[in-house]
């Protein structure tokens, strides 16, 4: 069974860092496109960040750029989101997901396979 397991949330203090992890079991992780979403209280879930198959990043989300970075490893089966200066704004359930495109097709619907989720939580 395809599935992901989502490791690394927790709370951080205003301009601090977390990395979450996603996990891959019963796929080969870089044969798919990974996505990485999130969903706010009272907001819905968006696509912020994707790495494509090929390697290739999108980012969704502009007020993010240069303080969150996607990157995977295949010999782990495994990709992460390194977030750096976190904003209370960034408080949200986090999820990855994984689409069988070569490309990041932004169409949450594409995604097959999605993690848990995982919570942060930016306070001071």
């Amino acid at each position: 069974q395809a599935q992901f397991v989502e490791s690394g949330g927790g709370s951080a203090q205003p301009g601090g860092s977390l990395r979450l992890s996603c996990a891959a079991s019963g796929f080969t992780l870089n044969r798919y496109s990974l996505g990485w979403f999130r969903q706010a209280p009272g907001k819905e879930r968006e696509e912020i960040l994707c790495i494509s198959k090929r390697g290739s990043i999108t980012n969704y989300v502009d007020s993010m750029e240069g303080r969150f970075t996607v990157s995977r490893d295949n010999a782990k089966n495994t990709a992460y989101l390194q977030m750096n200066g976190l904003k209370p704004e960034d408080t949200a359930v986090y999820y990855c997901a994984a689409e069988a495109n070569s490309y990041c097709s932004g169409h949450p619907a594409a995604y097959t396979v999605w993690g848990q989720g995982t919570q942060v939580t930016v306070s001071s």
